[in-house]
């Protein structure tokens, strides 16, 4: 019998409220390896097709290349619903599988429309767990975000009505960026996946979630939108340099910011750059390099997004002005965490050293000198923003008198589980190399590899530990740094204010005008409610995008 795992965790879910107790424990932990071994039970080949309205869907299709991401997902399914066992919030605990059977669908889809439903499914469920936070700032953080999803949605479904038409045909393979429905897929895959200008969502919402839900987050959707990448536009050219900016300008951004969990976000799009590149780049190492990273970063980012939770949790504050001193109380958090710096760093014998090295490798073997130089710029960085300044604010900086207990045993045995195969990835990587979707005669561990990034880690600390001797590094101080969203949190807002009072004063200079051509009576002479007018400009506001995405898809 023929199960998608997908579909599995949908119908595990729905019981989740109505559970109590430890009957809800046990079934959560359940969901992930019953999915799990339902995938690693289905052969290579399409296992579910049919046709609707002339349609021929193939919604199960297992390859390597879908086979690996999707035992990612699976991985961080269970690992975040061990790290939500201590909450009594069902709703959270019910969107977590959810969220994860679309990334996991998706990886599994052999169709574009397949992958479309799952696409959307991975917008609405997560923004629950946004919500789930149950303040103001959560709720409107929460309609940004469902704003980027539900426009990415609209994207990816006109970018296929396009290629469809085109002849491109249904099924879910190689796209490219030659045609104008491929550039539509492109735009709405780098809505999710965090590209340059289009990223700001990612920075805004995140840090904004519950303590579980930014764990949650920060495994499904951007890694969706890599594997979709990885098998809709390998070896695109202009994804290279895409990805490099992505992977240097976060860092900037990463060293002032105060916000930790906020720090952890432009880290995660940092590493989403090397994978981005790494797909631009294509052939054998760019496709493994970017699935094995994508593999070990959902492990070791959630790890230190975990650890950062557990802090949030126990002193109600992830400010790095706040911080410090931690290891005296939390130091088993405190080693999870250190685990996951290195992890992301990419320390010899860590998962980061492992994966990012088959990525360098393949841009090296492409001659690309100013593009490594780059990539290896933004490995310092990384190493500066998220393997040292995350785990020193945190635990070892200036001791602010916390005096907490340890983070919740749940918290820590799902800590515990990423950190173990971060290590495990980095001492045997050829356990993840055999299941990458090429064959490739390559080891992490040569002597120029180790010694070269030994190096660049040694030469990373000296910089820090000057910085903070002389007082150059930036200090953890309490503030609001700028990004891309000031366009859409600031600037749209005037526009549509300066918009609503514009209309309103038209309206007020021409009433005269119409009473005394008789349109208006003295009975009905009421000045017209604000409220009404800004309801009319939204549907007209409305009404244009609408026309205008109507256009794109017919051209």
């Amino acid at each position: 019998m023929t199960i998608n795992p997908a579909l599995l965790l949908i119908a595990g879910a729905l019981p989740i409220p109505l559970l109590r107790g430890r009957l809800r424990a046990v079934w959560m932990m359940l969901l992930a390896p019953a999915a799990l071994a339902a995938l690693w039970t289905l052969p290579e080949g399409v296992h579910g097709s049919f046709e609707i309205l002339g349609l021929q869907l193939e919604t199960l299709r297992v390859d390597a290349l879908a086979r690996i991401f999707a035992t990612a997902f699976l991985a961080a399914a269970l690992i975040s619903m061990v790290y939500a066992l201590h909450l009594r919030d069902a709703l959270q605990q019910t969107v977590i599988p959810i969220y994860a059977s679309s990334a996991v669908g998706g990886a599994l889809a052999g169709d574009l429309i397949t992958l479309f439903v799952f696409w959307e499914l991975a917008g609405l469920s997560s923004v629950f767990l946004i919500w789930a936070q149950r303040t103001e700032r959560a709720y409107r953080a929460g309609m940004r975000y469902l704003v980027a999803q539900v426009a990415s949605g609209l994207l990816m479904l006109g970018g296929i009505v396009l290629h469809v038409n085109a002849g491109g045909g249904l099924e879910f393979g190689f796209i490219g960026a030659s045609s104008a429905g491929g550039l539509l897929i492109l735009l709405a895959v780098g809505i999710k996946c965090a590209f340059p200008i289009l990223h700001a969502w990612l920075t805004d919402t995140y840090p904004e979630a519950t303590i579980v839900g930014t764990v949650a987050l920060s495994a499904f959707t951007t890694k969706f939108a890599v594997y979709v990448l990885a098998r809709g536009f390998p070896g695109t050219g202009e994804l290279v340099w895409v990805g490099v900016v992505m992977a240097c300008f976060p860092i900037f951004y990463a060293v002032i910011e105060n916000d930790l969990r906020r720090v952890l976000a432009y880290s995660m799009i940092n590493q989403l750059g090397f994978m981005v590149a790494a797909v631009g780049v294509g052939g054998t190492l760019g496709v493994n390099g970017a699935a094995a990273h994508a593999f070990a970063d959902i492990l070791f980012k959630g790890l230190l997004f975990m650890s950062m939770g557990a802090v949030l949790l126990r002193t109600g504050t992830a400010k790095g002005s706040e911080l410090g001193g931690l290891y005296k109380s939390m130091p088993q958090t405190m080693v999870l965490c250190v685990i996951g710096a290195a992890s992301i760093s990419a320390f010899p014998l860590f998962s980061g050293f492992a994966t990012k090295s088959i990525i360098m490798e393949a841009v090296a073997e492409e001659h690309r000198t100013i593009v490594w130089l780059l990539l290896l710029f933004a490995s310092a960085g990384v190493f500066h923003h998220a393997g040292i300044k995350i785990p020193f604010f945190s635990f070892f900086a200036h001791d602010r008198g916390h005096r907490v207990a340890e983070a919740p045993l749940n918290m820590r045995v799902a800590m515990g589980l990423a950190a173990a195969g971060s290590i495990l990835i980095g001492v045997a990587p050829n356990l993840l190399y055999g299941l990458l979707p090429y064959e490739m005669d390559y080891s992490a561990y040569t002597t120029s590899h180790v010694i070269n990034q030994v190096q660049l880690l040694l030469l990373a600390s000296m910089a820090f530990t000057v910085l903070m001797r002389t007082g150059l590094y930036p200090p953890e101080l309490p503030s609001v740094n700028l990004d891309a969203d000031v366009i859409y949190r600031r600037l749209l807002p005037r526009l549509w204010r300066t918009s609503v009072t514009g209309l309103t004063r038209l309206r007020d200079a021409t009433a005269p005008l119409h009473a005394r051509a008789g349109r208006l009576t003295s009975s009905s002479t009421r000045p017209l409610q604000t409220a009404s007018w800004t309801t009319d400009v939204m549907v007209l506001w409305v009404a244009l995008l609408l026309a205008l995405f109507l256009l794109i898809s017919l051209l």
